[in-house]
């Protein structure tokens, strides 16, 4: 259950201490949930054969050069479960995802999901990335972080209304 002024992480790592990995490649997706002035671990989800290299798109995968759809459809053959489906489940109740890189496919549905992705540029330790993420709660935080936070925002001024909250106040007008 979420609590007022927390948003749950996800973030695709190898190493365990940085985001530096591609959601689809990652080998593990670390869950943090992160308050205004706390930040606890919660789990670490471990994938099957992450990918490594250049596997997507790059010439280098199981496809000899070809399409990581085909990589993935390949996989999902052998295995019989969508790698890109197990990742995009294991971020059940995330509101934010802080991966290196992910396609478009993974990007829409990791936003139907309601996980606001974040695509990093470079690597960057876990601990920055949450202290850079506290910092923007506390201060003026953009929208899609305050959607992500909640109803419950620190400052009145920037509060955002949930879909329940919005249906039962025109209800109730």
């Amino acid at each position: 259950m979420k609590q007022p002024g927390h948003v749950k992480i996800a973030i695709t790592t190898n190493g365990l201490t940085q985001v530096d990995a591609n959601f689809i490649a990652a080998r593990q997706l670390v869950i943090y949930d992160v308050g205004y002035d706390s930040a606890e671990f919660v789990d670490v989800i471990q994938f099957k054969g992450g990918r490594s290299g250049k596997g997507l798109g790059g010439g280098q995968g199981k496809a000899g050069g070809g399409c990581w759809m085909e990589e993935m459809a390949a996989e999902e053959a052998e295995g019989g479960v969508d790698p890109l489906t197990a990742r995009i489940d294991a971020l059940e109740g995330c509101g934010i995802l802080f991966t290196k890189a992910l396609s478009d496919p993974a990007a829409v549905r990791a936003f139907e999901k309601k996980v606001f992705p974040v695509k990093m540029e470079q690597t960057r330790d876990i601990d920055d990335v949450i202290a850079s993420l506290q910092k923007m709660m506390n201060n003026n935080p953009p929208l899609w972080l305050r959607k992500a936070i909640g109803i419950h925002v620190k400052d009145a001024r920037y509060q955002v209304m949930d879909e329940a909250a919005d249906t039962a106040l025109a209800d109730a007008a």
